[in-house]
């Protein structure tokens, strides 16, 4: 595999930074292309991947390609990427927003096969979730390159596409969710008088140890909270409170805003 990254922001060295750390790759083997000059030195810096002047020489060297663009520039680059993959077999993997399977699908040569995924910024941090959905055109083989280059960052489990609305109200946007549940903690430390450093490291903390006993334990989160609260202590009190403010009701009415938003702002 020769791997051709499309806009050398966070996400696509990102990625490239995870499949280099899990040997799926070598950095001879990585190209990127990038409109903005100083995108494309700084991807090659960081990843040692060689830098191409045009979507032609990327596609002259590569058989694989990250689509991960802005969605606005999507129309246009796979308009000129198409031109240049006519009759030969690849596969873009799109991480762009937005841009349903059928439009990319529809703007590549039947040699080109698609997959679309929502990752999360996590990624950067390799603890992403990303889920990916195969195209009409698309080979097992794509769907365990996919698995394999999202596993290198985090978790990344195959769906429907139908569901990625709903996967980019949960997880696409719940890094932002889970940072406001953090600060908010942090701030409830600070108001009961811990120094604002000391609140932050063990909100963070907590939700981090509590996200791990869930992924480590396979125990559902109702087990591991009635593990925390007992007969009438602390936490059941907190608890409490926490159900006559509703946050259960809160963070499920968020995720069913933005999987309505991503509804809306998708192409079709």
């Amino acid at each position: 595999m020769n791997l051709g990254v499309i806009g050398c922001g966070k996400m696509g060295s990102a990625l490239i930074g995870g499949a280099l750390r899990a040997k799926l790759i070598a950095t001879q083997q990585v190209w990127g292309f990038d409109t903005i000059a100083a995108a494309v030195d700084q991807f090659c810096q960081t990843t040692g991947a060689q830098a191409c002047s045009s979507l032609k020489d990327l596609a002259d060297h590569c058989d694989t390609f990250v689509l991960a663009t802005k969605p606005h520039q999507v129309r246009g680059v796979l308009k000129e990427l198409g031109h240049s993959l006519a009759g030969k077999p690849a596969l873009l993997i799109s991480v762009a927003a937005g841009i349903r399977l059928s439009a990319l699908e529809d703007a590549l040569p039947e040699n080109v096969r698609v997959i679309r995924t929502m990752p999360n910024t996590p990624a950067l941090v390799g603890k992403g979730a990303t889920a990916y959905s195969l195209g009409t055109r698309a080979l097992p083989t794509d769907a365990d390159t996919a698995a394999a280059l999202f596993s290198s960052v985090g978790l990344a489990l195959s769906t429907p596409e139908t569901l990625l609305d709903a996967v980019t109200g949960l997880s696409g946007s719940g890094p932002a969710y889970g940072f406001i549940i953090i600060e908010a903690l942090a701030d409830a430390g600070v108001r009961q008088g811990l120094p604002r450093a000391d609140a932050l490291q063990l909100a963070a903390q907590t939700m981090l140890g509590a996200a791990t006993m869930v992924q480590e334990t396979g125990l559902h989160p109702g087990v591991l909270k009635d593990m925390v609260a007992s007969p009438g202590g602390t936490t059941i009190a907190g608890i409490a409170a926490l159900e006559q403010n509703g946050l259960r009701h809160a963070l499920i009415e968020a995720v069913a805003a933005a999987t309505l938003r991503s509804q809306e702002l998708s192409t079709l």
